[in-house]
């Protein structure tokens, strides 16, 4: 008898420390059910993968807003992470995944905690994957959120929808749609997490009210979005961007536009209506993108692919463009920590191959720009030979993404009422190795990089050099690391990256200068040298177009 008692007592006292969403056995009660790690922790921290956010978008639900998850009864295992999107990732590209496989059913999030109860109310990273919105996956390593963990910090990374499957828009969605709306599911996936943040994050003992949504390309991209829409701007605290807004990188097109780019896709995969569309298998469908679209085209360029799906004005998720939104004030207040690096793009998208000299470069630069090349040749100026690649590399870099992310950050330091942290990444890669156990290729020097190259600095930031055996790290890689994650952590925390240990990183603006922190192994705070070539840009271009 005096047995029995005992385990009625214990299983009382667990579903009241579940009920009230404290750790019990590694297990953690969510709205939709319980889920349960059985891995060890390490470190103190606890993680659990592959925890669904939203119903499988598949069959009927394809192509369109994600659902609810449905609730489970038994308790879910989540040692593992969820399947990744559909998508089509060339031989070269640079993706490292440990998903489940590749499916539809692919809309799973992924949890790291050093709590120990749901008292702690800690910060939130909630961190979107980049990939031009075409490819990448929560599960790669560079994201992983342990280390940030470790920091005192409640680490979320989730799957969206890309490509075709995240970003379609056809005439028969749009009139299918209460909101008269079509596209933009893969955005629409990331308010669902954000949703499923607010709801849940407490009980693996987070702060709903102290998340911080990051991002890096595509990623900071989604993060400039999701400030701008009325859908997700009250679900964050603070917002950090790497590399990339919506104002003008990937800008949304007119739904219009993208609709009938539907209906030519219908026609040349021999789909004559949406419901032909949606009896196609993932396979196929991915078989038609992946022909229509070659791998390494870049918008712009004669490689661009013939259709692209990326983000829209469906009227719904974005009711105006985001320049229209920002300039109005009526994105999300929070502070934003945001900036690009040192090569975003080569010189030789600028040059093509020409041999780089001065009069080849205004070559160049006439052949880009017309009427307007003497305004952008009094600001991109090289006095030599020698300086002809360094100029057509930073003319390339702000084409690409620089450009985007400086407008961002202007905008909301004019708009926003809160401050504006801005950084410049220089520190250079390391040697390239290759993917565990292949053999490295021989470094070829003419494609020796200039500077910090594309979405270098993510395994920085995020503390992650040592999940990454793909790139000789050195003591001063390390250096720049912890000194990265430090000024992101600051940041998450208190919404400002200044602490001990960190050089001083006065906030963006008029009264300071317009100062931004140069972050390599000697990182300091410097004035902005690119703001005049950036607003020659803004003259040039119609902002948001």
């Amino acid at each position: 008898m005096e047995t029995m008692k005992f385990f009625r007592m214990r299983n009382v006292a667990c579903l009241l420390i579940l009920s009230s969403g404290v750790f019990a056995a590694d297990r953690v009660k969510t709205e939709n059910g319980i889920v349960e790690t059985t891995k060890p922790p390490k470190d103190g921290i606890r993680s659990f993968k592959g925890i669904p956010f939203a119903e499988p978008p598949v069959g009927d639900l394809r192509w369109r807003p994600p659902q609810s998850a449905k609730n489970w009864a038994d308790v879910r295992k989540a040692d593992d992470f969820g399947p990744r999107c559909m998508q089509h990732t060339g031989p070269n590209a640079d993706y490292w995944f440990r998903s489940n496989g590749m499916s539809e059913d692919c809309l799973y999030l992924n949890v790291w905690t050093p709590a120990k109860s749901s008292q702690e109310m800690l910060p939130v990273l909630v961190y979107v994957f980049g990939g031009g919105f075409q490819n990448g996956d929560g599960s790669e390593p560079r994201y992983d959120g342990e280390s940030m963990a470790r920091k005192g910090i409640v680490a979320v990374s989730l799957n969206y929808r890309t490509n075709i499957f995240g970003f379609f828009s056809h005439s028969e969605l749009t009139k299918e749609s209460s909101h008269h709306a079509s596209g933009n599911y893969g955005l629409l996936d990331q308010v669902a997490a954000l949703e499923w943040v607010q709801k849940n994050i407490a009980a693996f003992g987070g702060d709903p009210k102290r998340v911080t949504v990051a991002g890096e390309s595509a990623g900071s991209i989604s993060v400039s979005a999701l400030m701008a829409s009325p859908l997700s701007r009250d679900l964050m605290a603070g917002a950090i961007g790497e590399s990339g807004a919506l104002i003008s990188t990937l800008p949304p097109r007119p739904l219009s536009q993208t609709g009938k780019d539907g209906e030519r896709f219908g026609e040349l995969a021999g789909a004559s209506s949406l419901k032909d569309l949606r009896a196609m298998s993932a396979d196929k469908i991915e078989e038609v993108v992946a022909k229509m679209a070659p791998m390494g085209g870049v918008p712009g360029s004669a490689t661009a692919p013939a259709l692209r799906f990326s983000a829209n004005l469906d009227g719904y998720f974005l009711p105006k463009t985001p320049l229209e939104i920002f300039e109005a004030g009526e994105e999300a207040k929070v502070p934003l920590l945001a900036g690009s690096n040192s090569q975003e793009m080569a010189g030789r998208l600028v040059l093509g191959q020409s041999e780089p000299t001065v009069e080849n470069f205004a070559a160049a630069i006439h052949k880009l720009y017309g009427d307007k090349a003497d305004e952008v040749l009094k600001v991109y100026a090289p006095k030599n030979d020698e300086e002809v690649m360094q100029a057509a590399t930073d003319l390339a870099s702000a084409r690409f993404i620089a450009h985007s992310t400086w407008t961002w950050t202007e905008l909301q330091m004019k708009r926003g009422g809160r401050p504006v942290y801005r950084y410049f990444y220089t520190r250079i890669r390391p040697l390239y190795l290759g993917m565990p156990g292949q053999t490295p290729e021989p470094a070829n020097p003419a494609m020796k990089a200039r500077g910090a190259v594309h979405s270098a600095e993510i395994q920085y930031a995020m503390g992650n050099l040592d999940l990454d055996p793909r790139y000789t790290w050195d003591a001063e890689d390390h250096k720049v690391s912890e000194t990265m994650q430090s000024y992101f952590v600051n940041f998450i925390k208190t919404g400002n990256p200044n602490g001990a240990g960190v050089p001083e990183w006065p906030a963006y603006g008029a009264d300071t200068g317009y100062l931004r922190m140069r972050i390599d192994v000697q990182s300091k705070a410097e004035p902005e040298p690119d703001r005049a070539r950036y607003q020659v840009l803004d003259m040039i271009f119609a902002k948001g177009q």
